[in-house]
C-alpha cells in the first residue's frame, strides 16, 4: 500500500520496522515517537498502536497535500465489474 501511495502522490515514504521488543526500550521512548504500529503524515501522528484503512490514510495524505479526497472505491462484485 505505502509504495503505491508514494508513486501516486509523488511523496517520500519512510518505513521503519524493528522487532517488537526494540519499541519497548527506554531509548525508544526517549525519542518521543509514537507507539508502534503507528503512521505519521508529516509531523502529525495519524494512528498509534493500531492499523489504519487504506482509504482513510489516502484521504489524510490528500488533505496534507491540499488535494481533494479520493473517490471512494467501489466494493463488492458490482464494484469489481464497473472498475474494468
Amino acid at each position: 500500500m505505502m509504495p503505491r501511495l508514494g508513486e501516486k502522490y509523488d511523496i517520500k515514504i519512510e518505513t521503519i520496522s524493528k522487532p517488537r521488543p526494540e519499541y519497548m526500550t527506554d531509548e525508544y521512548f526517549e525519542l518521543d515517537l509514537p507507539v508502534a504500529p503507528a503512521v505519521m503524515v508529516g509531523d502529525e501522528v495519524v494512528v498509534e498502536g493500531s492499523d489504519i484503512s487504506d482509504e482513510k490514510l489516502e484521504a489524510i495524505i490528500c488533505n496534507q497535500l491540499g488535494l481533494p479526497p479520493p473517490e471512494p472505491e467501489k466494493k463488492g462484485i458490482l464494484g469489481r465489474v464497473l472498475r474494468r
